[in-house]
């Protein structure tokens, strides 16, 4: 029924419009989203974009967007929320002295490039063919994560190329997924022999070029698009991202002071459960 707040009317090029009094209670949604995401990525110390982008697609499903473009639309949105959470987090790490600019220079000029790539090459994929990819890429974070899997410290950083080309390929997978990079820069750099407390400084500080040229890269391939729902601009969804940034950064402060209060081995558990879930979800969507 007219007023619903999933009843749409289609209007112009196939796009659709959300009735005013059905907009106020979608934007609280949206708070509530980023409350949610915020409190998660400081539990189990993740940008977010994990568990942004599978309830954004369900709740773009819900609204009736169009199926070829929602896990875009969610990908595209998810990304610009890690601006604002990655300055928040680089700020303390600064603070802490924990920031090695020489490394996040020769890592983030790969990633500008590779996340720019990586929402190029998801505007050509297929809705369910990206969902595939990010549902194996959630199964393979429940594993890593469930069996404690690390890797070893057994090499050291390359020279600025070989560092370059790697954060490229961080940079590259992470617009894929639409995350911060987080779970790809911290392992990678445990690997180079980097300390744990720098690797996360300087996730924190790559997860913003990553965000912010991947979320141009959406914008750009999303431009124009006859399917695209009211207020987005390209692949991104202005209500939704608005109502996340608002309470995301917030909220991972709470979850990170949580985080210290609960067993590690119970938190790694429930997070590998919470990826199995997600994973299994986008399987189903594809």
């Amino acid at each position: 029924p007219k007023g619903h707040l999933f009843f749409y009317a289609r209007v112009g090029l196939g796009a659709t419009a959300l009735p005013r009094e059905g907009m106020f209670m979608l934007f609280m949604g949206y708070l509530l989203l980023g409350a949610f995401a915020g409190m998660l990525a400081g539990l189990f110390g993740i940008g977010g974009g994990l568990i942004i982008v599978p309830v954004l697609v369900v709740s773009f499903r819900a609204m009736g967007f169009e199926p070829d473009i929602i896990t875009h639309l969610a990908l595209g949105t998810s990304l610009p929320t890690m601006i604002f959470t990655g300055f928040s987090s680089l700020r303390a790490h600064q603070e802490a002295g924990a920031v090695d600019w020489v490394m996040i220079r020769r890592l983030g000029v790969g990633m500008l490039i590779g996340a720019w790539l990586g929402g190029m090459t998801a505007n050509q994929l297929s809705a369910g063919t990206l969902n595939v990819i990010i549902g194996c890429f959630a199964w393979a974070m429940a594993l890593q994560m469930g069996l404690n899997l690390r890797p070893k410290a057994e090499r050291h950083l390359p020279g600025p190329v070989g560092t370059g080309i790697a954060g490229t390929l961080i940079g590259w997978m992470s617009a894929l997924f639409g995350i911060g990079g987080g779970s790809l820069t911290v392992p990678y750099l445990c690997w180079n022999s980097v300390p744990m407390r720098n690797a996360i400084a300087a996730s924190a500080a790559c997860s913003m070029p990553i965000a912010l040229a991947g979320s141009l890269s959406y914008l750009y391939a999303g431009w124009g698009h006859a399917d695209l729902p009211e207020w987005s601009v390209g692949f991104i969804y202005l209500p939704a991202l608005l109502g996340i940034v608002l309470t995301s950064t917030q909220f991972a402060r709470v979850g990170a002071r949580l985080a210290h209060r609960l067993s590690p081995k119970r938190l790694k558990q429930a997070f590998a459960l919470l990826m199995l879930l997600v994973g299994a979800k986008f399987m189903l969507f594809s």
